[in-house]
């Protein structure tokens, strides 16, 4: 097997060529490294530097998360609120049900009561019954009662006379 030379090296000429240490008589495409500090406390340095940037990344996250829990538990407490507001509002629909449909059936009559409240008003305006002449009888008859009445509401009539009148 052949042996790996190491730092891959090249040649250049001279005029490219950068200047060499005493110790090393090969050129190298690596940059120049750091002579202050040795090789491991320089890797070691930077992994530290590393490890607080994920240390702060995660902390980032961790607020992140806190604030999202924060909104969440938020979000819940309104939902639960507009739950209960739903309720009450469904529970006073049911109390109103029975009123709307009175309502409804109210209109849908309307227009009837309001002719027989018409009907009923001109009856008024036309007033009651002249009193009877007898050179002029009703037609049936210059004592007879009306079709649909008993004996006894004859006698009753004699005593009240027939007035029209509404309530409302």
């Amino acid at each position: 097997m052949t042996e790996h030379p190491g730092p891959r090296t090249a040649r250049r000429p001279s005029s490219q060529r950068p200047r060499a240490d005493a110790t090393d008589s090969r050129e190298t495409f690596w940059p120049a490294r750091s002579t202050s500090l040795p090789g491991g406390t320089r890797l070691a340095r930077h992994d530290q530097q590393l490890r607080a940037a994920l240390d702060e990344l995660g902390r980032a996250k961790d607020r992140e998360i806190a604030a999202l829990q924060e909104q969440l538990l938020t979000s819940e407490a309104t939902v639960q609120s507009l739950q209960a507001a739903v309720c009450q509002r469904d529970k006073l629909i049911r109390q109103l049900q029975p009123r709307a449909e009175l309502l409804q059936d109210i209109c849908r009559r309307r227009p009837p009561l309001a002719g027989l409240m018409a009907t009923l008003a001109e009856a008024e305006r036309l007033g009651p019954l002249p009193a009877s002449d007898p050179s002029h009888p009703l037609p049936g008859g210059p004592s007879s009662p009306l079709a649909n009445s008993t004996g006894e509401e004859e006698d009753r009539d004699h005593l009240q006379p027939a007035v029209f009148g509404t309530t409302v």
